[in-house]
């Protein structure tokens, strides 16, 4: 057994700040007791690190990545083991991805697929949300197969027709499904019918750089299309995970069914919370870059989003991230916005980025724990194994240093793609040291991890109902 004790830190969770030391014995926390005390100094180890002046927090949870996913002809540039190991550099020690059912086949054909690509090349651990890309008898009752065997949430799109779209008597067969076997479905809220509809008008009309992309996919067919979604939700009597909100009045389409008591939950990602129109608007096709789904909206709904992760109206902040290289993906759609790969890299950057809101006061420390760690465990079925240090937690844990300043940029991040969405930012904060499961991944700029480390986690049902 080899016992590991990190010393003289401030443990932030999502429900408390105190200095504590923590005892690690192999893969779990065991006991914290308060710095300087009796049963604290008597605690013995063969690995002390010390955590003054730094902040112990859990290892971060990121409900929403995309590895190695095919899309527009190509694939996401990160595979598993890149993406995963540039999670732990940025201080996140857990991802669900999503795997993906192909129009045709079962729900089990494209999770074993999944499997294949992840298995024995992570560096942290894993999880699945499963794609349906195609509702029918057989699917409906693979999804209970698959929640009674911990894969306990399900994603639908009401945009892309013709690769992922489900009309809605479709959704509402699968929220069915849902409620009554304890599967959340997780929705794409956009009106993807009439997006086609103005992609074509735009096109048709020689509108063709990125910015059109945005500028297509109207805020108002967001908030449609969301409100849609909860109130089939409602029909369903099924709770209901709109990810990558990015528009106020999707926001406020959240809110006002969290007020009538509905088991309705929002995400957002970074990308929405600090870049913007803006830079879909860059000059020299630059802004290809920022080409994604649900697009950037401009700055004025910022604010909302803030305000939503603040009065929990937002939940959760994942990163969505699904990086296409500039050179010879995102080129893909010169002169056809449309065909841009929707993507962007962000794995490593979102524990800093959302450390950054706390150093500019648009969110409290615990709430960064919360929005980053505790709330996706809980609301995925991984809590308190994950998102949490507490006695019995998997010991994912970072040693976080509040006052590190860093520039983001292309030529020192560890995402196998060839840009940053947040070049040159300023960040105060940085992990320092991250272990996984009791090991050390990352320790002072060196990377010790290795493929295989990360293991696959079963998952319960959301545990954030009320």
């Amino acid at each position: 057994m080899s016992r590991t004790l990190i010393r003289g830190g401030l443990v932030i969770t999502a429900a408390d700040e105190v200095h504590a030391d923590v005892l690690v014995e192999d893969e779990k926390v065991v006991a914290l007791a308060a710095a300087g005390s009796t049963v604290a100094e008597g605690w013995t180890a063969d690995t002390v690190i010390d955590a003054t002046g730094k902040y112990v927090i859990p290892g971060g949870v990121d409900a929403h990545t995309h590895m190695e996913l095919p899309f527009g002809g190509t694939f996401a540039s990160d595979s598993f083991e890149t993406g995963t190991r540039a999670a732990a550099w940025g201080g996140t020690t857990t991802i669900v991805d999503f795997a993906v059912q192909s129009v045709g086949e079962s729900l089990r054909a494209g999770l074993d697929t999944w499997h294949a690509k992840a298995e024995g090349n992570c560096a942290v651990d894993y999880a699945f949300h499963m794609i349906v890309s195609d509702v029918n008898e057989h699917s409906l009752k693979e999804m209970d197969l698959l929640v009674d065997e911990g894969v306990t949430s399900f994603k639908l799109f009401m945009a892309y027709p013709g690769v992922f779209y489900s009309d809605d008597g479709r959704i509402l067969r699968a929220m069915q499904r849902g409620a009554a076997n304890g599967g959340l479905v997780m929705m794409h809220a956009e009106n993807g019918i009439a997006i086609d509809v103005l992609v074509e008008q735009a096109l048709a009309a020689g509108r063709t750089d990125p910015r059109y992309h945005g500028e297509v996919r109207r805020e108002l067919l967001e908030a449609e299309a969301t409100h849609r979604a909860i109130r089939l939700a409602e029909v369903a009597g099924a709770p209901l995970y709109v990810v990558h909100v990015s528009a106020e009045q999707a926001v406020a389409e959240l809110a006002t069914a969290r007020d009538r008591g509905l088991n309705v939950f929002g995400e957002t990602c970074p990308q929405y919370l600090f870049l913007s129109t803006d830079n879909l608007a860059e000059p020299d096709f630059e802004g290809a870059k920022y080409v994604c789904s649900t697009p950037l909206r401009p700055k004025e709904h910022q604010a909302a989003l803030w305000k939503g992760l603040r009065t929990n109206d937002l939940q959760v902040v994942s990163t969505d991230h699904c990086p296409f290289c500039f050179v010879g993906q995102k080129e893909l759609g010169r002169g056809d916005f449309s065909k841009i790969p929707n993507g962007l890299p962000g794995v490593e950057n979102r524990m800093d980025l959302l450390h950054q809101a706390v150093v500019d006061g648009q969110i409290s420390r615990r709430r960064w724990i919360e929005i980053a760690c505790a709330t996706p465990a809980r609301m995925f079925g991984l809590y308190p194994r994950k998102g949490t240090i507490a006695p019995g937690a998997d010991a994912d844990i970072v040693i976080y240093d509040p006052g590190a300043e860093q520039v983001v940029s292309a030529a020192t991040h560890h995402m196998n793609v060839d840009y940053s969405a947040y070049e040159g930012k300023r960040l105060r904060g940085k992990a320092r040291t991250v272990m996984s499961r009791g090991t050390v991944v990352v320790d002072q700029d060196r990377y010790l991890g290795r493929a295989g480390h990360g293991r696959y986690q079963t998952r319960e049902t959301c545990q954030y109902l009320v």
